[in-house]
């Protein structure tokens, strides 16, 4: 991976937790900056032909500071579908890049793996926030501020669709869903999230 931040994050430190949930992956052509965003809390980039990943954080941003995501199960009627805010409460910038990088991996690994990319931002979101959750304490509340259950949003298996991107076969899974925690287009700002809400965009 080439790597590069052109923030005052520790660059280093950065590297080492992005290569951390990469290392199972090919990730030979991957390159990926961390910089300042122009305004919004962050944004994130994937240029899946020149495997080219940009992480851009608000420097206004504050912490701790709560995220909304597309993790929730999607719910529908006879008319129409929708989603609640499931809410990702991070504690400093180097979680909120963690996050907005994995997502685009996840975009990243999706293509390398040859499945399509489309209509994939939900499962991007939770492939990043089961490293958030398990791997940093971060917590997962909903537009009211409770607590939900791991199973109301955690339900995929993300590993399998992506199965084709590693560099080496799958270990441990149980009951047809892989518990391998180290791995874990456009996004506009969720209606529900707190103002000045970041957006993902993917190309």
């Amino acid at each position: 991976m080439e790597f590069s931040n052109a923030t005052a994050l520790d660059g280093e430190q950065l590297q080492d937790w992005f290569l951390r949930y990469t290392a199972a992956y090919r990730h030979e052509r991957l390159r990926v900056a961390v910089r300042y965003s122009r305004g919004v809390d962050f944004s994130g980039t994937c240029y899946y032909r020149e495997g080219r990943i940009f992480v851009n954080l608000g420097r206004h941003v504050r912490y701790p500071y709560r995220l909304g995501t597309n993790i929730a199960r999607a719910r529908s009627n006879r008319s129409h579908w929708w989603r609640e805010t499931y809410n990702l409460t991070v504690a400093s910038a180097y979680e909120l890049a963690l996050f907005v990088y994995l997502h685009e991996l996840y975009h990243y690994l999706v293509k390398l793996a040859g499945r399509s990319p489309r209509q994939k931002e939900s499962r991007c979101d939770r492939f990043a926030a089961r490293v958030l959750v398990d791997k940093f304490g971060c917590a997962v509340t909903d537009s009211r501020g409770r607590a939900v259950e791991r199973d109301s949003w955690d339900f995929q298996d993300l590993d399998s669709l992506v199965a084709k991107a590693r560099r080496w076969p799958v270990h441990g899974v149980v009951g047809g869903r892989t518990r391998t925690h180290q791995v874990p287009v456009r996004i506009y700002g969720l209606a529900e999230s707190p103002r000045r809400d970041g957006l993902l965009f993917d190309i």
